[in-house]
């Protein structure tokens, strides 16, 4: 059963934690600091022994007021402990709200009063001490890598005093099934003047630009390094603008998103591969995406990039325009259907120049974009089906009316697209003719 632990403080002091579910910790004093812990302790820990810690806190930074009164600061968040998409309870070790402390990013030794006017707008992180995350007594003595990334998790050892700390511990759960940290220290959040009226923009040669066009060369089997897509954005920067007393603006640096890391992580979301030494094939055009924040609000401002390779691979593959003449769904390479979208009957559709067989059948599968989707159509409905009369036929519009004084003689070759049509009349009909007039021939014809 998923539970929800909520623990306030002023002292931003409750976080965390994972121990047994019967342990519960909530302190009421003045509200400043709020988190959330969701978990299901009664899930085994399967074969996979990586087991993820995350983070989403938001803050608000102490704003000043009148008469020297002014506006406590607030953090909230949750911090959640995952595996195999199972969420896992926690709690602080021994219920002690005061166990969590919150921190400036640029002085980690000394904690900062969320209600007071130290607690100004930047970064932050929580450090919260003797958290323990229970994963059942039937995962009693196994042996698992918890990992938070951007933050730090402590382990000590209380016969000898052995202190381990990293982002990623192998710990070894107790016969209660529990796993035992001294400290976990959150990755960094922010806390944010939310009377700010700041924006952010991007600049380059002292110009606000809303986009980047660059063009890097590839080498040698079309390879390119994430360091020259890096390398050609030099001079894109983002800068916090404030307008200040008698309406002059000031601005200031922001942190740089693009890095190779962020341009690493956008190239594999696009399913393109990247070595340990920030290699790719490169294709002839990339799309890229940069976001800046600002230091003391949430105003951000995005960078569209187009990066132009051309020496690299071209990935585009064939195609070809082709009219639809039945109404025709969409089948993975199983032939089983993809949802309910269909192409209907006259309109056209970009596919590959030749056909697939699958389980005895033709497809032709859709390109979008130069790139083939793993889409297919059934080819009977774009090319037809060959079919011999063994019986004079008329060509009909609808059940009672013909659609001209033709009559196909028995033993003519007709082509027929897709499956038959079934009229008010109750009889069957095959769509022939590679037009869009409505003509049909009765199926018992042939």
């Amino acid at each position: 059963m998923k539970k929800n632990l909520r623990i306030v403080s002023v002292a931003a002091a409750a976080l965390l934690a994972v121990a047994p579910v019967a342990a519960t910790a909530v302190s009421t004093v003045s509200a400043a600091t709020t988190v959330n812990i969701d978990g299901n302790t009664s899930t085994p820990v399967a074969q996979n022994t990586d087991v993820n810690l995350a983070t989403n806190f938001t803050a608000i930074a102490y704003v000043a007021g009148q008469n020297g009164q002014g506006t406590k600061g607030v953090v909230s968040g949750s911090v959640t402990a995952t595996y195999n998409g199972q969420s896992y309870t926690g709690n602080l070790t021994h219920g002690n709200a005061s166990d969590t402390a919150i921190y400036r990013v640029s002085d980690k030794r000394h904690h900062v009063d969320v209600s007071s006017p130290a607690f100004s707008a930047g970064q932050y992180c929580a450090k919260i001490r003797n958290v323990s995350f229970n994963f059942g007594s039937q995962n009693a003595g196994k042996k698992l890598t918890v990992s938070l990334w951007g933050g730090s998790l402590t382990t000590l050892n209380r016969k000898t005093g052995h202190r381990r700390t990293g982002e990623s511990l192998s710990v070894t759960l107790d016969k209660d099934g529990v796993a035992n940290f001294a400290e976990v220290q959150t990755p960094n959040f922010k806390a944010v003047n939310p009377f700010s009226t700041s924006t952010v923009a991007w600049y380059q040669n002292n110009n606000v630009v809303t986009s980047a066009n660059v063009t890097v060369n590839a080498g040698n089997n079309n390879l390119v390094n994430v360091s020259q897509i890096v390398a050609a954005l030099n001079g894109y920067t983002p800068y916090e603008l404030a307008r200040g007393d008698h309406g002059i603006v000031s601005s200031s640096n922001l942190t740089l998103p693009i890095t190779a890391a962020a341009v690493t992580d956008q190239l594999k979301a696009q399913n393109i591969a990247v070595d340990g030494a920030g290699y790719f094939t490169a294709p002839t055009s990339l799309s890229l995406k940069f976001t800046a924040t600002a230091d003391d609000s949430n105003a951000s401002a995005e960078l569209p990039v187009t990066v132009s390779i051309p020496n690299g691979k071209v990935t585009t593959v064939e195609s070809v325009s082709k009219t639809i003449m039945h109404n025709a769904y969409y089948y993975d390479k199983n032939a089983k259907r993809v949802g309910t979208d269909k192409v209907t009957r006259y309109n056209t559709v970009t596919v590959a120049p030749s056909t697939t067989t699958i389980n005895g059948k033709a497809y032709y599968e859709v390109v979008e974009n130069g790139k083939a989707t793993g889409k297919y159509i059934n080819a009977d409905n774009i090319d037809g089906t060959k079919r011999t009369l063994k019986h004079n036929a008329y060509v009909y519009k609808t059940s009672k009316k013909r659609a001209n004084k033709v009559v196909l003689k028995k033993g003519t070759e007709v082509t027929t697209y897709g499956d038959s049509y079934k009229f008010k009349n109750g009889q069957r009909y095959y769509k022939i003719g590679a037009n869009t007039e409505k003509t049909y021939v009765k199926v018992a014809n042939f």
